[in-house]
């Protein structure tokens, strides 16, 4: 993302703050912009004040050690793309908190569709789509306080305009922005996705995920497809068929509809 000059538009903490609504920006307690940093969620996990009231934010132009799910590194160049976290306390238990980051996927869709980026599509339990490639991720990190509290940061990352020679290193199809013609602009597209991650977030503390779910569903890139579900030692196939109320996949085995919670599991399409 480029401005006028050909210069890179860098992220900028006013510009962000400027294009939250009303609604999001009471509950923001503090935004941090760095131009480098090891990770986004980690730094909002280990700040002194992680435990302060109200939702904290942090943008980066560039992590040093990205994470991704399953341990995975997250390719994170300067420039290339939006990495931003978002830490807020729930009055939950973590049984209750099943969903979420599905409910976070569909605030990313909300955002991009603001924005005019058509055809986003979302793939369970954390994969953003466009035009059937990886456009970006979620990636939520836990930890309990009480039996019903718990503090969540969420990571959010969203290629916008990545080096080609990134596709050597990444395991999967993936896209970018600019790859579709979209060009929001950097700061807004970061104002955007905050503010929608922290109103749904809001949502999702009073209702769960059942307000997201028919949403959900409408986004689900995967609904009705072959799937190959995958973990660390054994992988089944089967037919998506959405997920349930509470966000678990439902997968069609010979005939039957399994359940599944998300855990360490990757799912993909059986090609």
């Amino acid at each position: 993302m480029t401005g006028t000059s050909g210069s890179l538009e860098r992220f900028d903490e006013q510009r962000i703050l400027a294009g939250l609504p009303v609604e999001a920006r009471q509950q923001l307690n503090a935004l941090t912009v760095l131009q480098e940093v090891a990770s986004t969620n980690r730094f909002l996990l280990e700040r002194e004040d992680s435990g302060a009231s109200g939702v904290q934010a942090c943008v980066a132009e560039m992590q040093t050690a990205g994470r991704g799910r399953r341990g995975r590194a997250w390719i994170s160049p300067f420039g290339a793309s939006l990495y931003l976290s978002v830490l807020r306390s729930f009055a939950l238990s973590p049984q209750a908190l099943q969903g979420l980051s599905l409910a976070v996927g569909v605030a990313v869709a909300r955002a991009l569709d603001f924005l005019d980026v058509p055809g986003v599509a979302l793939k369970w339990p954390n994969d953003i789509q466009l035009g059937g490639e990886k456009l970006g991720g979620i990636l939520l990190e836990m930890s309990t306080l009480s039996a019903r509290s718990c503090r969540v940061v969420t990571g959010i990352g969203i290629n916008i305009d990545m080096p080609r020679d990134a596709s050597m290193r990444i395991d999967q199809p993936w896209t970018d922005l600019s790859a579709h013609g979209a060009h929001p602009g950097r700061n807004r597209l970061a104002s955007r996705v905050l503010a929608e991650v922290i109103m749904a977030e809001q949502e999702f503390s009073q209702g769960g995920f059942a307000s997201f779910h028919g949403e959900w569903e409408r986004l689900d890139g995967m609904r009705d497809r072959r799937v190959v579900l995958q973990d660390n030692d054994s992988e089944r196939r089967g037919t998506a068929r959405g997920v349930d109320g509470s966000g678990a996949l439902l997968l069609e085995v010979d005939g039957r509809c399994e359940r599944i919670v998300s855990g360490e599991l990757s799912l993909r399409p059986v090609k």
